[in-house]
């Protein structure tokens, strides 16, 4: 994505005022691109575990008076990850420094974010208040699966969009016809901004969920006929409910079918069985790191970097960040 710089102009004054980039080993390549980006090496830190499987944090590096933004999607494995952020966010509290941006490209336990039965928890709360308990004094996110999840924190959030690089990638396919379609009724509204963007129309999937990680194509609202579908949703975990959407709008007629998305988590079976589905490519982001065994042919991975670099930028210097989608 072509951001709107705010570099030129703010030079080497920039780093006098000790902005400050760590990452855990959630994701380091994405930590090292946007440090690139930023024009500045990653901050010296090391985690290590005890022979127990307990997590150490060593600072290696003075970080009083800073601006610190510690780079740490809480992606799989959840557990571990979210262990090394909370670590690292106390250390650094507890070493001075002056603010501390928790910067989560992906926002793990997103999904269990209401009470679907009697006794549920509610666990994107609880690693809110984790968070914030740690010492994190603003939230750098993007495409939260629950937008009302911004309000679990008493710290301010701030919310990137992944649809402005999914669908400048698309532009630049030049696909003839095309139509933007949301897996269910939820993602309407990310549907409907992708279709804006490429200024085009939508339709919408109905299904229903009989159990978690299992999905049933109801309905399609909206004529696919002939036409290039472009399925887009937040995330895709075992790949069941993308696949299944596909089939059925081929079935239905349209013409052939993209599959994009935020976060690929990609669990379990989800790379067989994109890689067996009629599926023309799948479009994903780096905010989880894709490893060898998890890539195949069909699978293109754009860099959600330079949007955070400015992103750390404009809350570095105190400017806006809803700038950046103007």
């Amino acid at each position: 994505m072509k951001a709107s710089s705010v570099k030129e102009g703010i030079g080497m004054m920039l780093y006098t005022k000790k902005l400050k980039v760590f990452t855990g080993d959630a994701n380091p390549d994405l930590a090292r691109e946007i440090a690139d980006y930023l024009g500045i090496g990653l901050g010296d830190a090391r985690v290590s575990y005890f022979s127990d499987g307990e997590i150490c944090v060593s600072i290696n590096e003075s970080v009083r008076g800073a601006d610190v933004f510690v780079i740490q999607p809480t992606c799989p494995p959840a557990n571990q990850n979210v262990m090394e952020l909370l670590i690292m966010i106390d250390a650094l509290r507890r070493a001075s420094a002056q603010r501390i941006c928790a910067v989560l490209p992906y926002y793990g336990y997103a999904r269990q974010d209401r009470k679907l039965k009697a006794r549920d928890p509610i666990t994107a709360k609880l690693l809110a208040n984790l968070i914030t308990a740690a010492g994190a004094t603003r939230v750098l996110t993007m495409d939260l699966h629950a937008g009302q999840i911004q309000g679990f924190f008493d710290i301010p959030v701030d919310h990137l969009l992944g649809v402005p690089i999914l669908a400048e990638y698309f532009r630049s396919l030049e696909l003839a016809d095309p139509i933007v379609v949301s897996p269910d009724v939820g993602g309407v509204s990310r549907a409907r901004d992708m279709a804006s963007r490429l200024e085009t129309t939508i339709a919408i999937i109905d299904k229903r969920r009989p159990q978690p990680n299992v999905a049933e194509v109801l309905h399609l609202v909206g004529d696919v006929k002939g036409r290039t579908a472009i399925l887009i949703d937040d995330i895709i975990d075992t790949g069941g409910t993308i696949v299944q959407a596909a089939e059925a709008l081929l079935e239905h007629g349209a013409k052939e079918v993209y599959v994009c998305c935020t976060h690929p988590v990609l669990s379990g079976p989800a790379r067989v069985r994109l890689e067996n589905s009629p599926i023309k490519e799948v479009v994903v982001t780096n905010t989880i790191p894709v490893p060898p065994e998890k890539r195949f042919p069909r699978l293109k991975v754009l860099t959600v970097a330079p949007l955070f670099g400015e992103a750390i930028i404009r809350i570095h210097e105190d400017l806006s960040v809803s700038k950046l989608f103007e």
